[in-house]
């Protein structure tokens, strides 16, 4: 593992910036601090450099058909739990569902503090009390914690998990799962009775909007736990002293491609120096997207007449056709 304030340094001595030994200022650090933080948000936008899909499992509620997510969302949970170093203990869960990629909020929580693995608290539900593993060490005691999912770019696929049937028996084995299709906003306009009652979703639409996300289903649900998948963010670091925690071959890209951006900063302007740099940051961001690259998806209906397709009673909610 590294540290930001490892990967400036390196960068800075990569352009010429600082000698073999050498510590950079406070100034040189906070400029390249910065300019790291935005590195890592651009990849965000970055299919192929993005390494994880996140898992977001919420439950639905009855008769809701817009739900909100990002920092204070309604998509998230509620616990009471305790952490000591990098474990959380959760005792209670009064909302919402517990999983991989939430960020905890509460009263003595170090800011950007996420869960990063299930250890006890892994089970047949997402939502078990347990031991869970966190990406920062430090002492909390039980308090109530706010779970909360970074706001999506946008939602690549998802399913709706039925764990009951029609009378409210549940159903053997953990439930039915049903692919839920992502529609854009024109096919989404295309729905005539938004309104429409049924037993769960069958379509969503995302809206990305500036602070929270809104999520939309149809028809309007009457039970149902969706699980809806998205690429993961890359979050800005606090300090320069943080843990990077990313797979092999990040801390390298990180660190070429952040001496490519600093270099015109301090006026570097040698074709060799340029070139030579500038090959490096592409190589390794190439050898990173090959690792991420994903293979062809299999042929599948499309998306905006998936709500119609499927082999089970869902079809009558709109008479076999979507439009």
């Amino acid at each position: 593992m590294t540290q930001p304030i490892d990967i400036i340094s390196r960068a800075l001595k990569d352009i010429g910036a600082l000698e073999a030994g050498e510590t950079p200022t406070p100034e040189a650090t906070a400029d390249a601090f910065d300019m790291l933080n935005d590195l890592v948000d651009q990849w965000s936008n970055e299919d192929m450099m993005v390494f994880y899909k996140n898992e977001i499992v919420f439950p639905i509620t009855s008769g809701q058909t817009q739900y909100t997510i990002g920092p204070g969302g309604q998509i998230g949970a509620v616990i009471t739990g305790s952490i000591s170093g990098t474990i959380l203990t959760v005792t209670g869960i009064t909302s919402g569902a517990i999983n991989l990629g939430q960020t905890l909020s509460g009263a003595g929580i170090t800011p950007g503090t996420k869960i990063v693995a299930m250890l006890t608290g892994a089970g047949n539900n997402v939502n078990e009390a347990g031991t869970y593993q966190l990406n920062i060490s430090q002492t909390v005691a039980s308090e109530t914690i706010n779970l909360y999912y970074q706001r999506p770019l946008q939602i690549n696929s998802a399913f709706v998990r039925i764990n009951t049937n029609s009378n409210g028996v549940p159903i053997i084995n953990g439930g039915l799962d049903y692919p839920v299709a992502v529609l854009n906003v024109e096919d989404y306009e295309m729905i005539g009775l938004k309104t429409l009652s049924g037993p769960w979703p069958k379509a969503l639409y995302y809206q990305p909007s500036e602070t929270l996300g809104n999520l939309y289903v149809w028809p309007n649900p009457s039970q149902g736990e969706m699980h809806i998948f998205v690429d993961n963010l890359f979050q800005g670091y606090t300090t320069i002293n943080d843990t990077i925690l990313l797979p092999q071959g990040y801390s390298m890209a990180l660190r070429w491609n952040l001496a490519e951006r600093l270099m015109p900063m301090y006026g570097k302007v040698n074709p060799t120096q340029i070139a030579m740099i500038g090959g490096y940051a592409a190589q390794s961001k190439a050898t990173v997207k090959r690792t991420n690259m994903r293979p062809v998806q299999s042929a599948r209906f499309n998306d905006a007449i998936l709500s119609s397709r499927q082999k089970d009673a869902g079809w009558i909610l709109s008479g076999g056709f979507f439009r």
